[in-house]
């Protein structure tokens, strides 16, 4: 008779350690001297036992809610529940819950495979907890499942025990587990910094960001951006060029973090004046601007302004901008694509345009946009 499958009752839970027979005679074992070994600690905690670093370069918690997490008014649950709250209105969060809840289904059917990393440490109210090193995707997923199906009972997590937890292994699991943000690799060469400095966050700064941005205003010494290199695996000028997205509001960096904007918008918008910084990243966001068309779209706002001062031109509307920029972007995927290719793409999108009830208004107006173009292609 085949043997049964354990059912797993726990989606935590590990697998099971199979007993090991007696040994009947020592006598033929060959004896071998002590060995001092490393033995990892494998422990089981509930989340509310551990508490994930504040100064983690890697930031899942929204500002709002990190700061009243963080600071002891609400626990991992009620954290968990607010973000799912605050998911449905904000598209950028809801992607990182997705990803989240994801990783928590996985759970689910493979149970959890990689352990959390941490050690014990005394928390700012004195209590004593377990301060996650890597992991706390791991944590919040778990956090996250309780909240969002309203399960009663805490779940068990994997965690082992580090005796000497550092920066270096935070940005390398962070790096192996998902590609991060041009703002969460500023912060991760910012905190190595910080780390080769023996520069520790005060856990009395209240704006995260803060701290980060220590490592602009530091003096480095000879040899740190080779330790640096390998971890990053990017060149000095480029680890330069991140940790001078710092310089914007805490505010901003929060949202170009959650919308993942590229690094390459954020030094475009850089180099434009500070007080313009805000709507360029909005819209960014709200267009998904590359950097080249935000250098375009700053360029022609300059000769419209210069063309003011000596007339009054027209000025386009904000539809005729969105849909001139976006006809723009339509055309260039096609200019360096063969027409193999730009047949697949075009019978892809009349799928997508008749399934979703669009296509005859879609037809009208580019039949009619048709018409206007061949018009003022017989007047050359």
């Amino acid at each position: 008779m085949p043997p049964s499958k354990k059912k797993r009752f726990n989606a935590f839970e590990d697998f099971p350690i199979t007993e090991e027979k007696p040994v009947s005679n020592l006598s033929t074992i060959p004896q071998e001297k002590s060995v001092s070994r490393e033995v990892e600690r494998i422990e089981r905690l509930k989340p509310t036992e551990m508490m994930p670093d504040r100064f983690q370069p890697r930031r899942l918690l929204p500002m709002h809610i990190r700061n009243s997490f963080f600071s002891g008014e609400i626990d991992c649950y009620q954290a968990a529940s607010e973000w799912i709250k605050f998911s449905q209105q904000d598209s950028g969060v809801k992607a990182e819950i997705d990803r989240l809840i994801s990783l928590g289904n996985s759970f689910d059917e493979h149970g959890q495979i990689k352990a959390i990393t941490g050690s014990w440490e005394n928390d700012v109210n004195g209590n004593f907890v377990f301060l996650i090193e890597t992991g706390e995707r791991r944590f919040w997923a778990a956090c996250l499942q309780v909240s969002a199906n309203h399960i009663k009972e805490e779940p068990l997590l994997r965690v082992e025990v580090i005796d000497h937890p550092t920066r270096q292994r935070q940005v390398l699991e962070n790096r192996h587990a998902e590609s991060p943000s041009a703002v969460e690799q500023a912060c991760e060469v910012a905190a190595l910094i910080l780390a080769e400095l023996g520069n520790t966050p005060d856990g009395k700064i209240q704006d995260d960001y803060e701290y980060f941005r220590l490592a602009r205003s530091q003096r480095m010494p000879a040899g740190l951006w080779d330790r640096i290199t390998p971890i990053m695996q990017l060149t000095r000028p480029r680890m330069v060029q991140l940790l001078n997205i710092l310089q914007m509001p805490s505010q901003l960096l929060e949202k170009a973090d959650r919308f993942r904007l590229p690094e390459r918008v954020l030094r475009e918008i850089l180099n434009q004046p500070q007080r313009n910084w805000d709507s360029l990243i909005h819209q960014s966001i709200q267009n998904s601007l590359t950097s080249e068309e935000i250098a375009e779209q700053i360029s022609a706002d300059r000769t419209n302004t210069e063309n003011k001062k000596t007339s009054s031109p027209k000025t386009l509307s904000t539809p005729e901008k969105n849909a001139n920029r976006s006809l723009r972007k339509f055309t260039r995927v096609f200019r360096n694509i063969d027409h193999l290719e730009q047949s697949e793409i075009l019978d892809s999108l009349a799928d997508d345009l008749f399934i979703s009830g669009q296509a005859e208004n879609a037809a009208e107006i580019l039949s009619e946009l048709l018409t206007l173009i061949q018009a003022r292609l017989k007047r050359r």
